[in-house]
């Protein structure tokens, strides 16, 4: 039986192994997935077609996770689509960082789906 899709998630990460493990379980819980290497990639894709949620990479080149953000949220507004910053990073300082810049949840790597599903259920992007 195919899950209802949720809508779309663009998985943005300089990691094509992150980008894939994170597309299954993406899929598996009914998104729809686009992917981006990089924060450039991300905002170009996002003009062209705005997702409902972005699951971001917090350390990429060309354009980090942060700047990225912070011209997502002044393009397209403090709310959408969703923002989950995902990072090796577990500092309170980078993490609080990251949701001031206007992501809405935070998830530490690696992570697994059930990790995955809580986060974007705290998120409102599926049932708790």
């Amino acid at each position: 039986m195919i899950a209802m899709l949720k809508g779309a998630c663009l998985v943005v990460d300089d990691s094509s192994t992150v980008r894939k493990a994170a597309r299954r379980m993406l899929e598996q819980l009914g998104f729809n997935v686009r992917e981006a290497g990089d924060g450039q990639e991300a905002l170009n894709a996002c003009r062209a077609d705005l997702p409902r949620a972005v699951l971001l990479d917090r350390n990429m080149p060309v354009m980090d996770g942060l700047v990225f953000l912070r011209a997502l949220r002044e393009e397209f507004g403090p709310d959408q689509p969703v923002v989950i910053m995902c990072t090796t990073e577990a500092g309170t300082e980078q993490i609080l960082e990251g949701l001031e810049a206007g992501a809405q949840e935070y998830v530490m790597k690696p992570f697994d789906r059930e990790v995955l599903a809580s986060k974007l259920a705290q998120a409102g992007l599926l049932p708790a």
